[in-house]
C-alpha cells in the first residue's frame, strides 16, 4: 500500500513527487508512466522557454505558479548545474492595430511584477534583434530565457528514486476504482493501492479523471505544434527570442524564434487539430481518439467559433509558403530554403462542454483524488510551484485519510 500515486512522469507529475518527498521523506509514492522513460510527451516536445509570466491574468494560477515557478526553476538548475540562458526577448508588434493588446500585455507583465519590463521603440528592437525590420514598437522581457526540460525532468527523477520513490515505466493505467480505505489504480504492469491518486496524466488527463469524476464537464483536445528549423547559415537571422503580439482570443502565443539551448533556432509553432492525442505527425491518426474528439459537444461549439483561425492554421501545416508569409512578419528577410523541418509537440487544451478555451491550470479535488485536468505552457517553467501547490493540499488530504503524512 502507497501513501500516493501519481499518475504521469512528465515534469508535473515529477515535480509533484519531489515536493512531496521533499516536504515529508516518510511519503511512500509511487508514479505510473505508460512509457518506458520520463518527459516523453509534452515535456520533451517543446520549445524550451523559460517564460516570465507576462501573458497571464494577474491573480490567475497561470500568473501566480509561472512567476513563482520561475525563480524556483532558475534555484533548482543552479544547484543542480543544469544549463540555462536567461536572453530575454522582444514581443513584436507590426501593425498600428497591435498597439492596444501590447499596452495590455505589458501592464499585465507590470501587475505580475515583473522588474524591467518595458515597452521599446522599432529603433530599439533592432538593437537587440538587427533583422526585425517591419516593428511599430514592442516589449523587452529580460526575464525569458531558454532551457532542456527533459535535462530537469532526469534530474527530478533521479531525485524521487533517491528519496525512495518509486518509478514504476510500462504501467498504462487501465481503470481506476476506489472504496472507503484505499484507490486502486489497475495497469498493464498489474494492480497499485494507494490512499491518494494525483493525476498527472497531461494528453489523458482527462481520461483518467473520468474514472473517477464520470461527468467531468471539460476534455482534452490535442493541438499539434509544428517546428521548422533556421539552416546553420541563416541563424544569424535570430540573436534570442522574438515573438509576435498574440491573439487575445487564442490561448497560442503565434509562430515566433526560439534560440534553442542545445544550438540551433526554431522557428514556430502553429496549432493544428491533431487526430489522436499523441498525433506527433500530420499522418498520425485514431479512430477512438479522434471520435472521442468529435462527439465532445464542446469541440464542435469551438469549431464553430473559431473555424476561420484554425483553417489559417492548417493551411500552415500543408504550405511552407504560407508559413513563411507568418514568420516574415517578425524577419522579414527569411525565405522558404532558409528553413529545414523541425520537431513538433502536442498541446493537451482542456475545452469545457460550452466550447471554451480553459485559460487556467485546472485542478479538480475529490475525496481521494487530485486531477489536474489543463496544465499547458508556462506548466514546464510553472512545475515546481505547481508541485508545491498540490503538495499543500495532498499531506494535509493524506492526514485526514489516516496516513502517517502530517
Amino acid at each position: 500500500m502507497y501513501d500516493v500515486i501519481i499518475v504521469g512522469a512528465g515534469i508535473v507529475g515529477l515535480a509533484t513527487a519531489f515536493r512531496l518527498s521533499e516536504r515529508n521523506p516518510d511519503v511512500r509514492l509511487v508514479i505510473l508512466e505508460k512509457e518506458s522513460a520520463p518527459a516523453c510527451h509534452q515535456t520533451g516536445h517543446n520549445s524550451g522557454v523559460i517564460h516570465s509570466g507576462i501573458y497571464y491574468k494577474p491573480g490567475s494560477l497561470k500568473a501566480l505558479n509561472c512567476v513563482k515557478g520561475y525563480h524556483q526553476l532558475l534555484a533548482f538548475c543552479r544547484l543542480y548545474n543544469i544549463p540555462f540562458d536567461i536572453c530575454g526577448k522582444v514581443i513584436v508588434a507590426t501593425q498600428r492595430d497591435q498597439l492596444p493588446l501590447l499596452e495590455r500585455i505589458l501592464e499585465r507583465g507590470l501587475q505580475n511584477g515583473l522588474n524591467g519590463v518595458r515597452k521599446i521603440s522599432s529603433a530599439e528592437i533592432q538593437e537587440k534583434e538587427p533583422y526585425v525590420t517591419r516593428a511599430v514598437a514592442g516589449i523587452w522581457v529580460p526575464q525569458a530565457g531558454i532551457i532542456n526540460y527533459r535535462q530537469v525532468a532526469l534530474q527530478l527523477a533521479e531525485l524521487i528514486a533517491q528519496k525512495g520513490g518509486r518509478l514504476q515505466y510500462g504501467a498504462h493505467v487501465l481503470h481506476i476504482r476506489q472504496d472507503s480505505s484505499e484507490i486502486i489504480a489497475q495497469t498493464t504492469a498489474g494492480d497499485f493501492r494507494s490512499r491518494l491518486l494525483i493525476n498527472c496524466a497531461g494528453l489523458y488527463s482527462d481520461t483518467i479523471a473520468r474514472f473517477t469524476v464520470p461527468q467531468l464537464d471539460m476534455r482534452i483536445i490535442p493541438f499539434r505544434g509544428e517546428y521548422y528549423r533556421l539552416k546553420k547559415e541563416k541563424e544569424y537571422l535570430v540573436r534570442n527570442l522574438i515573438y509576435p503580439v498574440p491573439d487575445p482570443n487564442f490561448p497560442f502565443l503565434g509562430v515566433h524564434f526560439t534560440r534553442m539551448i542545445q544550438g540551433g533556432i526554431e522557428a514556430g509553432p502553429n496549432a493544428v487539430l491533431a487526430f489522436r492525442k499523441e498525433g506527433y505527425r500530420l499522418s498520425d491518426f485514431q479512430l477512438r481518439e479522434f471520435a472521442e474528439i468529435l462527439a465532445w459537444p464542446g469541440f464542435r461549439k469551438l469549431a464553430l467559433k473559431y473555424w476561420k483561425t484554425e483553417l489559417k492554421e492548417l493551411h500552415r501545416s500543408f504550405s511552407k509558403a504560407a508559413f513563411v508569409k507568418a514568420l516574415k512578419n517578425l524577419v522579414p528577410s527569411i525565405e522558404e530554403h532558409d528553413l529545414e523541418p523541425g520537431g513538433a509537440g502536442v498541446r493537451a487544451q482542456a475545452v469545457d462542454r460550452w466550447g471554451n478555451l480553459v485559460d487556467d491550470f485546472l485542478i479538480l479535488e475529490g475525496n481521494r483524488v487530485l486531477n489536474v485536468c489543463n496544465a499547458p505552457s508556462p506548466a514546464a517553467t510553472s512545475s515546481l510551484a505547481i508541485g508545491e501547490h498540490i503538495a499543500d493540499v495532498a499531506l494535509p488530504k493524506l492526514h485526514q485519510l489516516g496516513a502517517n503524512p502530517a
